[in-house]
This record gives C-alpha cells, structure tokens and sequence, in this order.
C-alpha cells in the first residue's frame, strides 16, 4: 500500500484546499496519472499517482489539509482490470448494406426547444415550441436541471411569478466555504490597507495617439508577430521608462532597508473565476512590444485555466491593472504588498476637453497610481504618473529610431 501524502508546495505555504478528485475512490489508475487537484493560496496544482494500483481516498472534496496529510492511498498490489472487449468494426461496405437492409421507422417526432442548451423531455419541448414559452422563466425540476411538462404548464398558468429559475421576491440563501485563493486574497488586501501610507494620486491621458497607431499597424503588427497589438504592451512599456527614471516606485521596504531594483517586473492583475491572480512578466524593460503581447496573453490563458506555476506568482516590483475591462471608469487601486505602488488603468471614454483654447472630443482615460507613502513622497508619485501619460500621449517616446513607430513595433 502506498501513501499519498500533502506535498510541499512553497516555504510559506502551510494548507492546501482539496478542489476536486479526478480519479474515484476504488477506481483502478496508472503510474503518474492525476488524480487530484489541489489548491493553495497562490497556485492550484495536480497530484499525480506514485504506483499504478486502486486508489483509495482520504479526504474529501472542498477539506483543508495541512502539509503532509495523507490524502490518498494506492493498493500496488491489485491486478489491473480486464478491459473491455473492444467493439467489431465493421467495413464501409457492410455498413451501407445493412443500412439499407434497415425498414425506415416513420413516427410523429415532437418538435424539440428552440434553445440549443436547454435540456428538456419531448413533451416539454412540443408544448415550448406550441406556446413559444421563454426558457428562462421556467424552474426546471428534473435531474441535472431538465425541464419537465410540468414545470412549462406551471410557467403557463402563472405568468410573471418566476424569473431566471427563482421565485419572485425571493429570500433563499446559500453557504459556499471560501477557497484559499479567496482567504489569501482576503488577508492580503486587508493588510495592504493596515500596514501601508496609501494614498491615490490621479490624471488622465490623451489615447488618440495609440488607438491611431493600433489602427494603421494593428493588421501588419499581428501578420508580422502572431499576436494582436492591445493597450498593456504601451502601458507596461510606459510604465518601465517611468520606473527607472523614479527608482523609488519600484522599490519595497524591507525590515529597516528599501530595496531598490535597476529590473522591471511587471505585475499583471488577472482576473478569473477562482479570484484575481497576479501573474509577473520578468524584466519587461528588455522585452520588445510584440514579446510582452505574447507574454500577457500567456499568462492571462494560464491563469484563467488555473495552470500557473509559483515561479510565475512570485515576485514583482510594480503592478498594473486594468478595470476598464469591466467598465470602470475611475477605482483606487490596493497596493500589491510588498510593492510600493500599483497602476490602475480604467475605461476610454470620449470626454470634450480643451485644446489650445477650444473644445474638442477625445478619448480620455483616467490614469489611478496608488502608492505607499512611506517610501515614495508626493512629487515622485505624481512625476511619475505625469511621466506615464506623457509617455502614452506621445508614443514615439517610448522607443527612438529612425521611424519611431515603425522600430517600436517591429514593422
């Protein structure tokens, strides 16, 4: 028998969260196969089978287990099943004959619901399809969430008493354990607010310029890179200029020292259906614009399907995030500690602003750099927002060469 233990993932990590068995108890696995998920509060994980053999389990989906619980056993001494006797395949030919040979059944089929992802029983569907009754007011009440007739001749004879599934006025409510992903969030922000000076110094940015390049270079940038051409490449290429000219914004406190870093690694705020993760893009300085395009997109992807590794967690000296994804149009971003400063970017708005004495409409967005007091004083904070914008107004700034634009995206 072969113990299946917790293992060590990170010298400050102490619990994991038990997300989900992929193999069931008493099920037979091979050598190296996964045979769970695990979570802990900056990364979820596999655990892979030791032995081939029957796998029985200690724990339970959602338990918290410390580091070196026992999470599974592997009986190695257990024979593996015969296999099902695999099914005769028959030639194409043979196929053709016995279709043919086959009586053609006529019968009334019901006419099914016109949604492609609702589940529901023939009749259900007939009477759906007569009556043209709206899905989403129905409560279904068959397993894995079919729709019964009865359910659709209850929607029927009271209209407007239930909406998306649920009764109208509705007081139902639900208790969900919260992951750790969730608590580390929750501890982090928490001791960001308590542990740091926060202060939020604001501007906002002229993106006419960069929203015209994206226009004209978009098509080429992707044909010659294989990527698309977004906002963070600018922003981070921004934001690494400004970061080397005002050290004390990339720099942290530790114990009674600052640590400054001459190296830009970028944080980048990635929401997901987990919580938000905050993946790093190393030495972002040295990157090209394409290559920190590429970069973004692999994180962002690694991110959402819960593949980052704890290298790619760890780390960072200065954050961006970008609310104007969800629409914000102005927030006060939380400093990622132990960071001294981090950059929201929000939505691009069209707002009239004046220009050499007249009003003009412009894609505006508002620029958020919340720091931390202690380590960075007021002209450095605002010098180097102000820097940022400049640099994003004028983009040939960001790279010289003998066409500006053209070197900075390697056309």
């Amino acid at each position: 028998m072969i113990e299946i233990k917790v293992p060590t993932v990170g010298e400050s990590i102490s619990e994991v969260t038990l997300l989900k068995w992929t193999k069931k108890d008493g099920e037979y696995v091979d050598r190296d196969e996964v045979i769970a998920e695990l979570e802990s509060e900056k990364a979820t994980f596999e655990v892979n089978a030791e032995k081939a053999g029957i796998l029985k389990t200690a724990a339970r989906e959602g338990d918290t287990l410390k580091i070196g619980d026992l999470l599974a056993s592997i009986d190695d001494t257990a024979a593996k099943p015969v296999s099902a006797v695999p099914p005769i395949i028959e030639n194409k030919e043979e196929k053709k004959k016995k279709a043919d040979k086959a009586p053609v059944k006529e019968e009334n089929v019901p006419p099914v619901s016109t949604e492609t992802n609702i589940k529901a029983s023939p009749v259900a569907s007939a009477i759906i399809a007569d009556k043209h009754v709206d899905t989403s007011i129905i409560a279904a009440s068959g397993i894995g969430g079919k729709i019964l007739k009865e359910d659709v001749l209850a929607a029927l004879a009271n209209p407007g008493k239930v909406t998306g599934g649920k009764a109208l006025f509705s007081r139902e409510e639900r208790k969900e354990k919260m992951s750790q992903l969730r608590k580390t969030i929750s501890r982090r922000l928490v001791d960001a607010k308590n542990s740091t000076a926060m202060l939020t110094t604001f501007n906002e940015a002229d993106m006419s310029r960069i929203i015209e390049i994206r226009t004209k270079n978009k098509d080429k940038f992707k044909e010659i890179h294989g990527v698309g051409l977004g906002f963070m490449s600018f922003f981070a290429k921004a934001c690494c200029i400004a970061l080397q000219e005002w050290p004390a914004v990339n720099s942290y406190i530790d114990g009674d020292h600052l640590i400054y870093h001459d190296y830009c690694d970028i944080s980048i705020a990635v929401s997901t259906p987990r919580g938000l993760t905050v993946p790093v893009i190393r030495n972002a300085e040295s990157l090209s614009m394409s290559e920190i395009e590429k970069k973004v997109i692999e994180l962002a992807n690694k991110a959402r399907d819960n593949k980052l590794s704890l290298e790619e967690l760890q780390g960072g000296t200065f954050t961006i995030t970008n609310g104007g994804v969800f629409g914000s149009l102005m927030s006060t971003p939380i400093i990622n500690l132990p960071q001294s400063a981090i950059l929201g970017m929000h939505k691009i708005q069209e707002r009239p602003v004046v220009i050499n004495g007249q009003i003009v409409v412009r894609p505006m967005m508002y620029l958020a750099l919340s720091y931390d007091h202690r380590v960075i004083d007021g002209r450095e904070s605002v010098s180097f927002l102000v820097r940022v914008k400049e640099l994003l107004e004028n983009p040939e700034q960001l790279l010289m060469g003998k066409d500006p634009v053209k070197t900075l995206l390697e056309l």
